[in-house]
C-alpha cells in the first residue's frame, strides 16, 4: 500500500577506511602514513615523489589530468565521474547542486486572504499550555532564595551626573603653572606691506607677463599669495575673497604646529675633541727620507732586516733579492732567484745568519754571508750538522740541500711546496719558521723545524682564506689572519683560544706590538684595526687615515710606534702608548704622513718595516725603490 521510496541521486560512497575521524589533515603532514583502519594498522600514504617535471609530463599526457584530485582524507588520487564535474561547474555558475530542483515552482497559497469556514488545523491544546509550570517555579524559588541570601544585588540606578569637570578648580590661583611658565606665545602675522594696499605704488602692480608667471607657479612657490590690484577710492574695494580661507589656514597653523621651548645644553665644541698630546711631545719618530736604496727594475714587494740592524733585504718582481747595508744604501749582494719574490723573512736570532725567501713554489733558505764572518760560518756550521733519521718521515713538503752551483750563490736549502708560497715568518727563538702558500684547502698554513728539516701541517680543515700568519713574541700563540678574522691558537694545547672580528671587508696584513697583548691589522677597504686583547674580541680602535688600501703594517720593537703603508703613496707613522696600568686604554695618535713613494700601476707602498733598534722606518714602493725615513 505504501509508495515505493524513490532512491536518492547516486552520491560517491565515502572511503571510510581512514578512521582518524574530523582532524585537520595538516597534522600527519611529516608522517609517512595517514591515520588508521579499522584493526589498528597505519595507512601509508601512497608514494608521492613526483617532482615538477614528473607533474609536467603528466598535465601534458595524462587526457584526465584536469578531473583528477587528491583525497586529503586518504592521499590517493581521485578522477571524477561526469556527474561529479557537472556538480562541480553548476555550484560554480552559482546554480543548484541538484539538476532536478526547480527554484521557480508555483507558490502554492496556504493561507488565503479570504477567510475559510474551517482552520488549516485543527489540533487541541495541550495541556501543559494552561497548567503552571514546575520548571519555572523551581527557577523563581532559587532566585528568591539568591536574592535572601544577598548573591543577587540590584542593579545600582544608572548616575546622570557628567563626567567632565573642571581641570584647574583645586590650583592655587597665585603659584605659576608648568603651562604659564613654559608658554610660547605664538608667533605674529606678518604685517601688510604696500603691496597689499587699495592703491599701491606702480613699482608693485604686476605687468601681464609677471601675471602670466604667477599664475603658472605652484601657489607654495608664490612670492605674493595674491595679485596686487588699483582701486580708485575706498569704496570701490570688494570683499576680499580669500578671507575665512587665510583665517582657518591661520586657526590650523595656532593648533596644528604645538611650539615647545627646547632646553639647549650649552656645550663648547671644543669639550668635545679628546685631548692629544702635540706630536712634538712625542718624539722621536721617522719625520725625512733620508737614503733612498736603488736598483730592482720592478715593484718591491717584501722588505726584512738583520737583527743587529745592519743589513737589509728586499725581494722584487724582477726576480732578484737585494742584500743592502743599511747606513750607505749600498747594494751588498744580487741575487737571481729565477721567480717573483712574494717574501722576504731575515731570522729574527741574532746567532743566526739565515733568511727565507719565498720564490714560486718553494721557500729557499739563504745564508747572505755578510757581516760577522764567525757568525755565518757557524749557521752553515749549524745547517751541515743535520743527521738524517733513519726511517723516511711522510712530510707535506720536501727539503731538499742545495746544488753546488746554488750553494756558491748563498742559498743552503730549498722546502719544495705543492703550491705557490705568498707568506714566510719565523718564530722569534729563530728555529721554527711557518709559511703559507696559495691555496683553498687545509694545507695553507705550514710550519717547519729548521734544525730537524721537518714540516708539519697544524691544521685539520680550512677557515677560509689565510691571508697571513704571526707568532707571538713571547708566549706559544699562533695568529692566523682570514678575510674577516683573525683567530689566535695555543700551539701547546692545540686549540682555538680567541677569534677577533676585524670589522674590514678584507685583511690584508698584520702586526703584533712586542708585548704581545695588543695587534694591529691593515685591511684593503683602508682600514687599520686595532686590538686590545685583553679588552675584547672586536678593534678597540678603527683608524681610518689612508685613502687607499693599506697593503702592510708594523711596530717598532722597542718605541711606542707604529706604521701603515697604503696605495696612496705614503707611509702613516702613529704613536702607539700601551701602559703597564690595566685600567688604562692604549694612546694612538698619527705623527706623521711621510710621502716620496711614486705611485705605479695605481700602486704605492707595498711594505714597511721599523729598524730594529733606532726610530727609523723602511718602505718598499711600486717605483722599484726602498726608502728610509729618519
Amino acid at each position: 500500500p505504501y509508495p515505493a521510496l524513490t532512491p536518492l541521486p547516486s552520491a560517491p560512497l565515502q572511503d571510510i577506511r581512514n578512521t582518524v575521524g574530523n582532524i585537520p589533515m595538516e597534522w600527519y603532514q611529516d608522517f609517512p602514513h595517514i591515520g588508521y583502519n579499522l584493526e589498528g594498522k597505519k595507512i601509508y600514504k601512497p608514494i608521492r615523489n613526483k617532482d615538477e617535471l614528473d607533474m609536467f609530463l603528466e598535465k601534458m599526457e595524462n587526457p584526465d589530468y584536469w578531473r583528477t584530485v587528491q583525497d586529503k582524507m586518504t592521499g590517493a588520487d581521485i578522477k571524477l565521474t561526469d556527474e561529479q564535474v557537472d556538480l562541480v561547474h553548476r555550484l560554480q555558475k552559482g546554480q543548484f547542486g541538484d539538476v532536478h530542483f526547480n527554484p521557480y515552482e508555483p507558490a502554492v497559497d496556504f493561507f488565503t486572504h479570504e477567510v475559510m469556514i474551517h482552520p488549516v488545523t485543527n489540533r487541541p491544546a495541550d495541556k501543559r499550555s494552561f497548567i503552571p509550570s514546575l520548571i519555572e517555579k523551581e527557577k523563581v524559588s532559587k532566585l528568591v532564595h539568591a536574592i535572601k541570601m544577598g548573591w543577587i544585588k540590584p542593579r545600582k540606578p544608572k548616575d546622570d551626573t557628567p563626567t567632565y569637570y573642571d581641570l584647574w578648580a583645586h590650583e592655587d590661583p597665585n603659584s605659576i603653572l608648568g603651562r604659564h611658565k613654559m608658554h610660547v606665545p605664538a608667533p605674529k602675522m606678518k604685517l601688510p606691506g604696500h603691496e597689499e594696499s587699495y592703491n599701491p605704488p606702480p613699482e608693485y602692480l604686476l605687468s601681464e607677463e609677471e601675471k602670466l608667471a604667477w599664475e603658472q607657479q605652484e601657489p607654495a612657490e608664490r612670492k605674493l599669495n595674491f595679485v596686487p590690484q588699483q582701486y580708485q577710492c575706498l569704496r570701490a574695494v570688494p570683499a576680499y575673497s580669500r578671507f575665512i580661507h587665510e583665517r582657518f589656514e591661520r586657526c590650523l597653523d595656532l593648533y596644528l604646529c604645538p611650539r615647545q621651548r627646547k632646553m639647549r645644553v650649552n656645550v663648547d665644541p671644543e669639550d668635545l675633541i679628546p685631548k692629544l698630546p702635540k706630536p712634538r711631545d712625542l718624539q722621536p719618530f721617522p719625520t725625512t727620507q733620508a737614503l733612498v736604496y736603488c736598483g730592482h727594475t720592478s715593484l718591491v714587494r717584501c722588505l726584512s732586516i738583520s737583527p743587529s740592524g745592519q743589513w737589509l733585504v728586499s725581494g722584487s718582481d724582477d726576480c732578484t733579492v737585494r742584500f743592502w747595508e743599511v747606513c750607505t744604501a749600498r747594494c751588498m749582494k744580487t741575487l737571481p732567484v729565477g721567480g717573483v719574490v712574494k717574501s722576504v723573512a731575515w731570522n729574527p736570532n741574532p746567532t743566526i745568519c739565515l733568511v727565507a725567501i719565498c720564490v714560486e713554489q718553494s721557500v729557499l733558505l739563504v745564508n747572505p754571508c755578510l757581516g760577522d764572518k764567525l757568525l755565518y760560518g757557524a749557521t752553515d756550521q749549524l745547517l751541515e750538522s743535520y743527521v738524517a733519521p733513519e726511517e723516511e718521515r711522510v712530510q707535506p713538503v720536501q727539503w731538499v740541500t742545495a746544488t753546488m752551483e746554488e750553494h756558491s750563490k748563498g742559498v743552503r736549502l730549498v722546502i719544495q711546496h705543492s703550491k705557490a708560497v705568498k707568506q714566510v715568518t719565523w718564530h722569534g727563538k729563530g728555529d721554527y719558521f711557518a709559511s703559507v702558500v696559495s691555496d683553498n684547502s687545509n694545507m695553507q698554513v705550514l710550519i717547519h723545524q729548521t734544525s730537524k728539516r721537518w714540516s708539519q701541517n697544524p691544521f685539520r680543515k680550512s677557515k677560509g682564506l689565510v691571508q697571513c700568519v704571526l707568532f707571538h713574541p713571547i708566549r706559544p700563540y699562533f695568529f692566523v689572519a682570514t678575510q674577516r678574522y683573525v683567530r689566535v691558537y695555543n700551539l701547546l694545547k692545540q686549540e682555538l683560544t680567541k677569534k677577533l672580528m676585524t670589522n674590514c671587508k678584507w685583511v690584508s696584513s698584520m702586526a703584533i706590538h712586542p708585548g704581545g697583548d695588543n695587534i694591529i691589522c691593515g685591511s684593503y677597504d683602508s682600514k687599520l684595526a686595532w686590538f686590545d686583547l685583553d679588552l675584547s674580541t672586536r678593534p678597540y680602535q678603527l683608524l681610518r687615515h689612508h685613502k687607499k688600501a693599506l697593503r702592510s703594517v708594523a711596530f717598532h720593537k722597542h718605541y711606542p710606534l707604529f706604521a701603515s703603508g697604503s696605495d696612496d703613496g705614503t707611509v702613516i707613522v702613529c704613536h702607539g702608548m700601551v701602559y703597564n696600568d690595566l685600567l688604562q686604554n692604549p694612546l694612538l695618535v698619527p705623527v706623521k704622513v711621510l710621502k716620496g713613494h711614486v705611485l705605479t700601476l695605481d700602486l704605492g707602498v707595498l711594505d714597511v718595516l721599523f729598524h730594529p733598534t733606532q726610530p727609523w722606518v723602511f718602505s718598499s714602493g711600486a717605483d722599484g725603490t726602498v726608502r728610509l725615513y729618519t
